[in-house]
Order: C-alpha cells, then structure tokens, then sequence
C-alpha cells in the first residue's frame, strides 16, 4: 500500500492538487443554476422570458396546454414554485387574476415583474361600443372556461394583450433581461446577447409579417373574443366588431340571429374564433352569411411552450388571417 508519507505518496498528493483547478475550471456553475429559479405565467411571456435565459437556466410556465390566463385557477404545486423562485414575471392582475391574491403572501425573496408596468409600452384602451360588446361576467361568458373576469381590465381601461405588438415585446424583452442580470450578475453578459438576439429575430419577423398582411388592409373581419387588438394596429388591421359568447354554451335561437345581423351589417369576410370554440359552433354563427371561418391563438394555446413560441405565434395569426381574408376568385 502507498503511503502518503512517501516519496510516491507526495508525488500522488501533488497530481491530485493539480487536477483540482482544472476541474473546477471545468464544472458548470450547478450552484448559480439552481438559485435562478424563474416562473412565468402564460406561454407567450415563459417563450420570452426562456429565450433570454437560454442554456444558463429552465423557466417554469404556470398557464400551460391550452388554459387560458384569465380565469386559471393555482394549484397548491404553482404556488409552492413561485415561492421558491428567485424571479416571477406576469403581464398584469387585469390578465391574470389568479396573481392577485398569490402576491399578498408571496415570499419577500421573489423578485416580482409585472410586465405591464415595462416603460416605453404601447397601452391600448380596450374597445367598447358600437359592434365591440362588453364583457360579460357571471354566468354564460364569464364562467366559462375561457370566460374572463376582466373587472381588474375594465377599471383601468387598458387592453392587456400587450406581447401581441412586437414592438412592446422587445421592450419586454430588453426589461427581462436587466431583471434576470440583477438577479443573477454572473450571467449578465450571457442575457444582454440573448437579449439582442431574440429582439432582432422578433424584428426579423414582423417585418415578414408586415409585408404579408399588407394587401389585407381592407378587409373586414369579426373576433369571438377581442385579444387581437395590438396586433391588428401594428399591422395595419382592424377588426370590425366582436362576438361575446361562451364557448361551452350555445347560443340561444334569438342570440344566434342577433349574431348573424351583425355578421350581415359588418360585411365580415371572416369570423375568427380560438381554439377552445367547438367548430360547430362557429359554423352555426355564420350559417346563412357569406362569412367564412377561422382560428385565432393569441395566447398560444395550440404551441408548445419554448423559446421559440412567440415568433411562432406571431407567424400562426398572420397565416390564420391571410388563408381566411385572402380574397376568392
């Protein structure tokens, strides 16, 4: 047996004391990665928010599958990761509700971002009037699976579907990083250039999306739900009215006629529902206009959750719009 005390033991002693820096040159900083813990709420936010971290880290998405924000109800495992991450970022409580009461005991160590509040943002009023139709709460619309509560929305008037202008997104994106940096300085300069990719892949996009809705300018179209407000104004859109239904209810003979009117007086070239509309439904709405029909995912409900969802969703509403309002003939 060789003994330490030895000439072969020091020798043995000195290789191992030499192979440590290198090992330790060599190991990823496991201790960094597990302190930065990050939650976010919905898809289109977690896709952001994991782009910007990239390999340094996992964000945790709260509203996953096809849930919507709006009315998600917690699971006692969602708040237990909340509260142990070192960041959580949410658009606003007027689109997430369920945050409300979560922050009022949320742990003090959580770094809380409310992305609404990003400065620089475009905000826009939300439509009411005329063909735009008001929230319903309650019953019917509002206790649906998709029906929204929008009481905090409605107080402030502002629209919260905000990552659907791509121009707020890189705002978002540019905040997202400086809190991750803040949280995180070791990894600093990693979030700064995932920053300024992701910004300009975003900007690459838009300006494909730009050129192909361009012709489509005129063409009127009518929303189930109005999440698509940010959207249409960046490119150049503008939905000409909405339809206020639960998608788990049918609507009775006398609403479905007041629908049809209005299908009829718009002049709708299409009809988008989203994704959680049964298609029988939409069929029976437009049933004896010459609207055609299609499906908006503004919230990305159809995608898997990554980093590459927001430019896939900014992509699948440009092709949902164009292969419907496309002219025929």
């Amino acid at each position: 047996m060789m003994q330490f005390g030895s000439p072969a033991g020091m020798r043995a002693r000195a290789a191992v004391a030499a192979l440590v820096p290198a090992f330790l040159l060599s190991t990823p900083p496991a201790a960094t990665a597990a302190e930065m813990t990050v939650v976010a709420t919905s898809k289109p936010i977690h896709a952001l928010v994991a782009s910007v971290m990239g390999a340094t880290g996992q964000a945790k998405v709260l509203v996953d599958g096809n849930a919507s924000p709006h009315t998600y109800a917690m699971k006692p495992s969602d708040a237990r990761a909340v509260n142990q991450a070192r960041v959580f970022f949410r658009v606003s409580e007027g689109l997430e509700p369920f945050t409300g009461k979560l922050l009022k005991s949320l742990s003090k160590a959580v770094t809380v971002v409310t992305l609404e509040e990003t400065p620089g943002l475009t905000l826009l009023d939300r439509r009411r009037g005329g063909p735009f139709e008001t929230h319903a709460h309650g019953k019917g619309h509002g206790a649906g699976r998709h029906g929204h509560d929008h009481d905090h929305d409605e107080a402030d008037g502002k629209d919260p579907h905000i990552w659907l202008d791509p121009d707020n997104a890189r705002l978002m994106v540019d905040r997202i990083a400086a809190t991750l940096a803040a949280a995180n300085p070791a990894d600093a300069a990693t979030y700064a250039a995932n920053a300024t990719a992701t910004k300009a892949r975003i900007a690459t996009v838009a300006e494909e999306i730009a050129r192909d809705l361009a012709p489509l300018k005129d063409r009127p179209f009518i929303v189930f739900h109005d999440a698509t407000q940010y959207f249409e104004r960046r490119f150049g859109l503008a939905a000409a009215g909405t339809i206020t239904v639960s998608p788990e209810v049918q609507p009775s003979a006398r609403r479905l006629k007041a629908i049809r009117d209005k299908i009829g007086k718009l002049s709708a070239a299409c009809v988008f529902a989203e994704p959680q509309f049964r298609s029988k439904l939409v069929d029976t709405v437009v049933e004896g206009t010459s609207a055609r029909t299609g499906t908006l995912d503004p919230e990305g409900g159809l995608l898997a959750a990554g980093p590459d969802l927001y430019p896939a969703l900014l992509r699948g509403l440009a092709q949902s719009l164009k292969e419907c309002l496309a002219p025929t003939g």
